[in-house]
Parts: C-alpha cells; structure tokens; sequence
C-alpha cells in the first residue's frame, strides 16, 4: 500500500468515526452531550459519499441490466433489517426502511416511482393505500346499519413497519469499462418488498413492491444513516456503503432480455431450486465476459 492510499484510508476512517451518533462518548460530561459534535468537528467535516466518476458511453464495451432479491431473512442481510423495534434503542440506529420512510415523509426524498422503470413518479399520499389498511368490524358495520355514529373501537388501522418487509428488490447495471478494463457494478434503484397490507395475515401473502427510489438521489441520505457493524460499533457502515460495496447477498430474479425483461419465474416456474441455478448461470455469464476478455 503507498503513501497515498494509506492516507487516504487513515481519513475515511477518521471521518467515519467522527460522525457516528456514539461520538464524544468518551468526553461526554452529560448523557445529552453523546453524539454532539462541537463547533470545531462540524467545521473540518467533509463527510460525503464518494462520488461517482463519470463513465462515457463509448467506453462500455459491454452492459447487463439485472434485478436482484435481498431477502431479509439471510444473516448476511440482517444490517438492512434491524432494528424493528425502535421504542427502546437509540435514534441513530434505524432500519434501512425506517430511514427510507422517514426521508420520504419530510421530503429530502423527494421522487419516488410506481416500478424500477422510473417512468411513472408517486407522492406519499398515493403510496399510502399500499402501506395502510383500514377496516371496519362486523360491530362497527352492525353501528353504521343501525344510523350510529361508528366508534374508534370498532376500527381496525393496520401500517406495514419495518418488521413487515421481507425484501429488498434491487436495480442495477454491470458494465465493462473498456477505460480501465474491468467489470463494474452501478445500483440504480431500489425497493422494499412486504406483504400486500390487506392480506397480511394470511399464512402466505402475496409480496409486492411497495415503491422505488432512484439510489444516486438518495445516496448523501443514506450515506448519512448508519448501519450497526457486528465485528466493531465504533466503525459503522453506511448503507451507502453496504449497498455500493455489494456487502449482501441477493440473487438475480430478472435480466433484461427480448422477452420483455421477464422474470425467472415467468420461464422457470415452480421450482426453486431451478430458479437458483438459472440465476447463478446469469452470474457466470457476466462474470465470464471479464474474465474472457483476458483469454488468448
């Protein structure tokens, strides 16, 4: 390792750790003051995702549009899934859908999309059908039969949370840049996946999409949200970073193709483990192109 990236590292690391919510614990005179920086820290602090360079068209030699699932159930995927219960934990620590939410409600993210297409934008309020129910019971409709004012009691309001999602569906390009001649990864855009709200607590509901974000608009948001490191708390990751550094693990369920970017399970049905298979093959198949590229 040189000089240069030896410092370079030195100061991604520093920085990490200077914006972290558990910072200044170590000085803190009172419970209020952990997770403050003082004046001189805010001032130095440059803390932004690494951007990315810019690509011109001519220089990928080769491109694969492919849609992946991050399902939450995998260890490996648990730092996008806790925590779910945020009522006895610390307000830095949140859930990759918490911050996504949260980001949408107050407006720092400003669009999102019906599909991974981008073509048609959503607001809050019309993703809301999808995220709640509202139902009325069979004594609230026995009140409303009999002229009554219908009572708080008799309504049931279901909200998907955090615990609900069960996925991740990821949007993402690989490329060859012929430039520096090797295979690269750029997200696009991604979408938590939960059961539909009004079959929720069916033994086996139907799991949909309940929006997508374009990811290069919300990279500084989640660059900012950090997730819990189980090897080392004071050197969190970003879901910035977790996403961009591939630290997940997914498979891919769609490519783009003649037959209209139809899924795996459109043409491999009931069988999973087929399924599998045919998703590792579309691995091999963009991995092989690189390693191809250096056969003689």
């Amino acid at each position: 390792m040189n000089v240069k990236s030896f410092l370079l590292t030195l100061a991604t690391v520093t920085t990490i750790s200077s914006v972290f919510a558990q910072a200044n614990i170590l000085n803190a005179k009172s419970p209020e003051e952990i997770g403050v920086r003082t004046a001189n820290q805010k001032l130095v602090d440059n803390d932004k995702p690494l951007e990315y360079g810019y690509v011109d068209d001519r220089d990928v030699l080769f491109s694969k549009m492919v849609w992946e699932k991050v399902v939450l159930d995998e260890r490996a995927n648990f730092p996008l899934y806790y925590p779910i219960d945020t009522n006895n934990i610390g307000s830095d620590r949140r859930s990759l859908y918490d911050v996504l939410m949260k980001n949408i409600q107050n407006g720092r993210i400003e669009n999102i999309y019906d599909d991974s297409y981008f073509t048609t934008k959503r607001t809050l309020k019309d993703i809301e059908s999808a995220l709640t129910m509202i139902d009325t019971t069979e004594l609230g409709i026995e009140q409303l039969n009999a002229g009554e004012e219908l009572s708080a009691e008799y309504i049931n309001r279901r909200t998907i949370t955090a615990a609900d999602v069960r996925e991740y569906h990821l949007k993402g390009l690989w490329y060859f840049d012929k430039r520096q001649a090797e295979m690269k990864y750029r997200l696009l855009g991604i979408a938590p996946v939960a059961p539909d709200v009004n079959f929720i607590d069916e033994s086996e509901p139907d799991l949909v999409p309940l929006f997508w974000v374009f990811f290069p608009d919300a990279r500084e948001i989640l660059h900012e949200a950090k997730s819990f490191n189980n090897a080392n708390s004071s050197m969190p990751f970003s879901f910035d970073h977790i996403l961009n550094a591939r630290r997940f693990q997914g498979y891919i369920y769609r490519e783009e193709n003649v037959q209209g970017d139809r899924a795996i399970s459109e043409y491999v049905s009931e069988n999973a483990l087929m399924q599998l298979l045919e998703s590792q093959r579309i691995k091999d198949k963009i991995r092989d192109f690189e390693l191809d590229m250096w056969t003689y």
